[in-house]
């Protein structure tokens, strides 16, 4: 059953990342839970949003693919009438951020320097092999208006909400989200429980900086902080510590077998990550995250360009 919802939600992922044109949203449905505090987690195709909400308003976390914004706008409504003051992107990725133009129509985006980059200029999300994705530039009114290099606070709904970069990790733009008095943390896509994450090393993501990222949220957060991943169901610390665990175990493999001489096709035939098979998914299988930590660690690129207009 493990296996089969891994593959699921693979799948799931795979889907999200394909171009937001070729999917039928129609019938996508947002799911509304109540997280802790006044913070709430909204689920429909894409990345996790997260939503502060009180007597200040609303602020909003990711705002998913650019054609859910009126039913994500709706589920808001269905918690208050209040407006939505103000909105934070984790990262630059379309499944997080095609909502922009729409949402800042009503409040300004916060988010890291890079995303407003990235999301300016576009690109190609890739693993630096067999895992890439087209990522167009983003519109003018989609890129955030208000950008920080190191941290950003926003006090509302009688709340400290902390946004703070953590380098290298996902994409080299990425954003923790700290919800101290509800007691709750987004994490973005620094943590998923699909299995093995896609680390955007094309964009600046690597092993390293992902491990230190989750290493340094698990240390400054209580036992029992309530945590919205990028992608999946609420999770505990628990939940994070097998993931970094599974993280530091596959890539300490990886740099031993580099450091023995191995190549990564070697390191493919010897099934080195079998060891994590359980964490592999439709997309990033354990070729595919061999690939990615070999990448990170190695500098290289290998495989060849998959283009999804």
């Amino acid at each position: 059953m493990r296996k089969i919802s891994l593959l699921l939600a693979g799948l799931f992922f795979a889907l999200c990342w394909a171009s937001a044109q070729d999917q039928d949203f129609s019938k996508v449905q947002i799911k509304v839970t109540k997280v802790a505090g006044n913070v709430y987690m909204l689920q429909g195709a894409g990345g996790n949003i997260g939503a502060s909400v009180g007597e200040d308003g609303i602020v909003v976390v990711d705002d998913q693919y650019a054609p859910l914004a009126d039913k994500i706008q709706a589920a808001l409504k269905g918690i208050t009438a209040l407006p939505v003051r103000f909105i934070i992107n984790t990262h630059y990725h379309e499944d997080h951020t095609g909502g922009n133009a729409y949402f800042q129509k009503q409040a300004p985006i916060i988010a890291h320097d890079n995303v407003r980059k990235r999301l300016e200029s576009g690109g190609v999300a890739g693993n630096g092999g067999s895992v890439h994705f087209d990522a167009k530039p983003a519109p003018k009114e989609a890129l955030p208006i208000i950008t920080f290099d190191h941290d950003v606070t926003v006090h509302l709904n009688g709340e400290d909400i902390r946004a703070l970069y953590f380098p290298a990790g996902h994409t080299d733009g990425d954003s923790v989200i700290f919800f101290p008095k509800s007691n709750v943390v987004h994490m973005g896509d620094d943590f998923v429980t699909y299995g093995f994450p896609f680390i955007d090393v094309d964009s600046g993501g690597s092993i390293d900086g992902m491990i230190d990222g989750v290493e340094k949220v698990i240390a400054q957060v209580p036992a029992d902080v309530r945590i919205i991943p990028g992608h999946g169901p609420i999770s505990s610390v628990a939940d994070v510590r097998a993931y970094l665990e599974m993280l530091k175990g596959t890539r300490e493999v990886v740099a031993k077998a580099i450091k023995d001489g191995k190549t990564l096709d070697q390191m493919k035939q010897a099934k080195v990550l079998d060891p994590w098979k359980k964490y592999a998914g439709d997309m990033i299988n354990a070729d595919a995250f061999l690939e990615t930590i070999y990448n990170s660690l190695t500098g290289q690129k290998n495989g060849k360009f998959i283009k999804h207009n």
